[in-house]
């Protein structure tokens, strides 16, 4: 993943990887939008995203879909921004009344605070982390994952002669769609797990990802349910009125829509960029808000 606060110069190329395919674009140099963008899928069982080593079950599969895909759009670009399952990287916001300012001194604290809630060796992941400092507090957005599961995607992109600068959970990478001034709230759906993000004044607020106990396509009505109490929360805790939410993903938002919106008060919309695309590659329609991490990634 990349590193704490590094200010690079953003790839034009983008894949990710989802628990049914992949999905490969390149943005424009001139203007914002897409030039191209192909997907590609690949049999059920390729990958079992997660937090337990092995995510890529079958390697020649994936191989060949992003060898497919990545190769339709790439041109001359190497260097790969990689957006992957949300259940495969954890993300977290962390509170501290003080924090060293230099990173060698930031990342010790971090790592011995976060052994007490994650489920695998802290001191052998891979740690991403933005700091925060406002009004005497600091909050700290940190993305960690077993080193082992960033080692094997990334070597399925080196292995292809791709270089993966950046590696992002698709929601973290969807952000990049939502202006986040106002609160809002993003509902990101798979068949796998939700996750749900709330942003206010252009800071991530929360973040919470919830497992499919059905493994199937949720209802409204279960959705609903899952999202309220963050809800709540975030109108608790931070005194803000949740004015829009966002539903990305395979969910139904004709019902979900006005439930939330009764629920709430909130406008609720789909979270699905305008698709400027010079070219669609993939030779079928791809639904917008599935477009909505490699999009953020590129052009948010």
């Amino acid at each position: 993943m990349a590193g704490s606060q590094q200010k690079t110069v953003r790839p034009r190329l983008a894949c990710e990887i989802t628990s049914e395919g992949v999905i490969a674009a390149r943005a424009s140099e001139k203007t914002s939008k897409l030039e191209v963008f192909t997907s590609r899928r690949f049999s059920e069982g390729t990958i079992a995203p997660g937090l337990n080593v092995p995510n890529i079950l079958n390697p020649e599969a994936l191989r060949a879909a992003l060898s497919g895909a990545l190769g339709a759009v790439a041109g001359k670009s190497k260097d790969v921004i990689v957006v992957l399952p949300d259940v495969a990287i954890r993300m977290m916001l962390l509170d501290f009344d003080s924090l060293p300012t230099k990173r060698d001194e930031i990342e010790p604290v971090l790592r011995f605070r976060l052994k007490k809630s994650l489920p695998f060796d802290v001191d052998q992941a891979t740690l991403s982390y933005d700091v925060t400092r406002a009004n005497g507090t600091v909050r700290v957005a940190a993305a960690v994952a077993p080193r082992e599961i960033i080692d094997e995607y990334e070597k399925a992109f080196r292995d292809l002669g791709y270089e993966p600068g950046v590696v992002l959970p698709s929601s973290l990478a969807a952000l990049g769609l939502v202006e986040g001034e106002r609160p809002t709230l993003v509902l990101k759906v798979d068949p796998m797990n939700i996750t749900i993000t709330a942003v206010e004044r252009q800071e991530l607020r929360l973040v919470r990802t919830l497992d499919n106990p059905h493994s199937g396509i949720f209802s409204a009505t279960e959705l609903s349910e899952a999202v309220l109490p963050s809800i709540v929360f975030f109108e608790d805790t931070f005194a803000a009125h949740i004015e829009k939410i966002y539903v990305g993903g395979p969910a139904p938002l004709d019902e979900l829509g006005p439930l939330l919106h009764q629920q709430t008060g909130a406008q609720v919309q789909e979270l699905a960029p305008e698709l400027a695309v010079e070219q669609n590659l993939s030779g079928e329609h791809v639904s917008p808000t599935t477009m909505a991490g490699i999009v953020g990634a590129l052009l948010g």
